[in-house]
């Protein structure tokens, strides 16, 4: 076998991702540019519809204003179509829950921040939820906290206060309308609060998560 010294482009994608992101975390609009448009370039001219699609995204996201390019993954489409929501959907169904929070934020109302906010902290994903947050702190939006709260870090799960509530009604048998009724929530709030519950127990069903929870003493049996 001849190695000829050059890596070949599909082995340098992943690398021109992540570069282009951190640049757009950052906030610097050339270096994503410069860590993109070659690779974005030829991810289109290869039909590589999800390395294109990544790579559009953030590019957008760092504030290079171009069109949406043809051909790229259908979640990446939706969101740089400004269909927030059904970009956030697709992403849960394709069990991606970072992306489906970033578009949950693009959304821009303060209870999609806020949601958004939790879910990227629960992710460990700091840089994107200090932007969330700091977009909350510009709306004058009042309650947010630098990381979890004690409570949180005390639960064996990593649970937040609200979220062992929403499980204690999951244990009790109520569904998600029902409990958004008892918390005074909207029911979209306790999706999400059901969403990370499920993912912080690593399961996936209520009954499932019923289980976990009495397993971790945090409900009881004859609730």
């Amino acid at each position: 076998m001849v190695c000829s010294g050059v890596i070949p482009e599909q082995h340098l994608e992943p690398v021109a991702i992540a570069r282009t992101e951190a640049a757009a975390l950052a906030g610097r609009r050339a270096l994503a540019d410069e860590a993109s448009a070659h690779t974005l370039a030829l991810a289109l001219e290869r039909g590589a519809a999800w390395v294109a699609g990544a790579l559009a995204f953030w590019r957008r996201r760092a504030g290079i204003d171009e069109p949406c390019p043809e051909g790229i993954a259908k979640p990446y489409a939706l969101h740089l179509s400004g269909d927030f929501a059904a970009a956030e959907a697709l992403w849960r169904e394709l069990g991606c829950p970072y992306e489906a929070a970033l578009a949950l934020a693009d959304r821009d109302d303060a209870e999609s921040l806020h949601a958004a906010l939790a879910e990227l902290r629960a992710l460990g994903a700091g840089p994107p939820a200090e932007l969330v947050a700091r977009r909350l702190r510009e709306r004058w939006e009042r309650g947010l906290v630098r990381g979890p709260r004690a409570a949180t870090r005390e639960n064996p799960a990593g649970l937040t206060q609200r979220e062992t509530e929403v499980l204690e009604l999951v244990g009790a048998g109520l569904r998600n309308g029902e409990i958004a009724e008892r918390l005074f929530l909207s029911v979209r709030t306790v999706d999400h609060h059901v969403s990370a519950v499920l993912r912080k127990l690593a399961v996936k069903t209520r009954a499932e998560a019923g289980l976990a929870a009495l397993r971790l003493g945090l409900a009881t049996q004859d609730r």
